[in-house]
């Protein structure tokens, strides 16, 4: 009942609620995302290294026309024979490429015998400073056939979608339903990233590294911050527990050791004749046991003495030792009844010495 009560203080229920809530949402939110985005970016790298040891293949045997999106196509090396549609080319703001910043170049790409197009990203060129567009070559407006990569869409944030800057048609985000929609075209729901060295080509934008990053520690850490949250609870408990323990016992035990000075006790509740005949027990103890002579020897006939002696009481006993307290308390002061200064005692002493000592430090 102690131990409830003191759970059910306010700033217990606090605790509680807090680490009850803070597990919570490490094992259902803040772990599953970081074990979430290493499984993500394990897969990207096994389609990475799938698609670099396969050979480049022309675009329809990967994905056909007007079909939806297929994820495991992603990365694929593919060839398509078209031109661009450089009057429609859009620029893609606020880019990192290499850890500086970039301008990624968006331009669609007619498919040769038939209605299909889709969105070529030519690569980047850097910023210019005092310009807010930079200077962009132009796409060669022939036949081509260009070799890239298949990327799926980044999708679009709401309040960053297509605008316009100097005239120049610019997003945030590479998505093709945006773009075609900014330039009234049909595209396919992917977009392709142009390989090194291929016609229209910019600065060419590398393959990602293949490493899962530090999501399996984080999501590992938050499961380890979810277990000890409640561990560390729970001990907190029970050292509060430990503490009042020590500053108000209760048990027995301590009841009982306590018992001389705070309570009565069996011995404190003897009777007058109780304590006459523990007395006359002690006293008794002390004279010459019968059947026994003056000489120590036993009396023949005499029956043996019992193996036991009468027990001696507890309030005879803490009598005893107060009156062998105060005999040595009285022996010891009257050692010391001489004051300071004054001479040994005379008496008892010599005629010779009492003079002697009468003459050096006087009567």
């Amino acid at each position: 009942m102690r131990a409830l009560r003191t759970v059910l203080r306010p700033g217990w229920i606090a605790l509680g609620v807090v680490v009850v809530a803070f597990a919570a949402l490490c094992f259902s939110i803040l772990a599953p995302w970081q074990l979430g985005k290493n499984s993500s970016t394990e897969h990207r790298n096994q389609l990475i290294k799938d698609a670099v040891g396969t050979a480049a293949v022309p675009l329809d045997q990967v994905t056909r026309t007007g079909a939806a999106f297929d994820p495991a196509t992603e990365w694929r090396e593919v060839t398509v024979t078209g031109r661009y549609l450089p009057d429609d080319q859009v620029l893609v703001r606020l880019r990192s490429v290499e850890d500086q910043p970039a301008v990624e170049v968006l331009v669609p790409f007619a498919v040769n015998g038939s209605d299909r197009m889709v969105l070529v990203d030519r690569g980047y060129v850097r910023p210019q400073q005092g310009s807010t567009t930079p200077a962009v070559p132009t796409a060669p407006s022939d036949e081509v056939t260009i070799t890239a990569r298949i990327r799926a869409g980044e999708g679009t944030s709401p309040g960053r979608g297509a605008h316009s800057e100097d005239g120049v048609r610019a997003v945030y985000t590479i998505d093709p339903g945006v773009v075609g929609t900014m330039v009234g075209s049909r595209l396919d729901p992917y977009y392709l990233q142009l390989a090194a060295d291929q016609p229209g080509s910019l600065g060419t934008i590398g393959l990602p590294q293949l490493d899962s990053g530090p999501y399996l520690s984080y999501g590992l850490q938050w499961l380890a911050f979810g277990i000890m949250a409640p561990l560390g609870a729970c001990y907190f408990v029970y050292s509060e527990f430990r503490q009042r323990r020590r500053r108000d016992p209760v048990d027995d035990h301590g009841l009982a050791a306590g018992s001389d000075e705070d309570g009565p006790t069996e011995s404190d509740g003897l009777t007058a004749s109780d304590e006459a005949t523990g007395s006359e027990n002690t006293e008794g103890s002390e004279k010459t046991p019968a059947g026994v002579g003056p000489d120590g020897s036993r009396r023949a006939g005499a029956s043996p003495e019992p193996a036991t002696a009468h027990p001696t009481t507890a309030l005879s006993r803490r009598r005893r030792l107060r009156s062998d307290l105060q005999a040595a308390g009285t022996d010891s002061s009257a050692h010391s009844r001489g004051q300071i200064g004054a001479g040994p005692a005379t008496q008892g002493s010599p005629a010779a010495v009492r003079d002697k000592l009468s003459k050096r430090y006087g009567n």
